[in-house]
């Protein structure tokens, strides 16, 4: 009896939230869900980035939804969750990639309004989603039996001390014990969890550390794959995690960086 042949990798019929995905990682991660078929929620705080960033995403042919949320502002999330399921039916996916970064001069520097601001959108905004994601695919689980998966982007912060964004490293560091709590304790209802650590990544977050690069010359040496990386090169990680390749794959935090966090410096 031959094998039917499937594309395990294909998001067709699958719906996936993005926060941050006007630009950056987080609409690289859009395009790679749509690329595969996937229909895409996108958030963003702006209306016109995101309707910027949606009419490139319907060219693939799939639904696109674009909200405009804060999601520092609980209100808003729990709102814009509730509306995107109305639109769109479900969600199957959530990415808790919205986020900010300040570098003061130094750690003695930082004031208590950076270091609650960072963490009000990296960590507290992500919370806000995340939960209302899980709370959406265990009923969809107690109701239908299936459940969904959580992709939160990550940091090598997580994993290597960096100077002067303790606030930042701090997030990402909280947001990577979120996500695998969740996924020992959800799982058991199909909700998958894991993290992306993503390297130097050329986006307008990294705006800084575009301007350092140039201003050193050759501070991409120290990656073995000797050059950064752009958004596209970590949408694979994001599409598989989301598809039902993954579908045995959660509690892992997994680093798309050229090899910089294995590298000796």
């Amino acid at each position: 009896m031959a094998h039917v042949k499937r594309n395990v990798f294909d998001l067709t019929g699958k719906v996936a939230l993005i926060t941050g995905a006007n630009s950056g990682l987080g609409l690289g991660w859009a395009h790679g869900v749509a690329e595969a078929g996937g229909d895409v929620v996108i958030w963003g705080r702006r209306a016109d980035k995101n309707e910027e960033a949606a009419e490139a995403l319907r060219e693939y042919g799939g639904r696109v939804f674009a909200q405009a949320i804060d999601v520092a502002d609980e209100g808003q999330v729990r709102r814009g969750f509730a509306e995107a399921v109305e639109a769109m039916g479900r969600v199957d996916g959530f990415v808790a990639n919205a986020g900010i970064n300040t570098r003061p001069e130094s750690f003695l520097h930082m004031t208590s309004e950076q270091y609650h601001e960072l963490l009000g959108i990296n960590l507290h905004g992500a919370f806000y989603g995340i939960q209302e994601a899980v709370r959406h695919m265990k009923e969809r689980f107690d109701r239908e039996g299936v459940g969904g998966s959580i992709v939160t982007c990550g940091s090598l912060t997580v994993v290597a001390g960096v100077p002067r964004i303790q606030h930042y490293s701090a997030s990402k560091g909280a947001l990577a014990t979120i996500t695998r709590s969740i996924a020992v304790e959800f799982g058991p209802y199909d909700i998958r969890a894991n993290m992306v650590m993503p390297g130097r990544i050329a986006t307008e977050l990294g705006a800084a550390t575009r301007r350092n690069i140039a201003a050193t010359g050759d501070r991409h040496s120290v990656i073995p794959m000797g050059r950064g990386g752009v958004p596209e090169d970590c949408a694979g990680i994001v599409t598989y995690l989301l598809s039902d390749a993954a579908r045995y794959h959660t509690g892992t935090t997994i680093a798309v960086d050229g090899g910089l966090s294995i590298a000796l410096r």
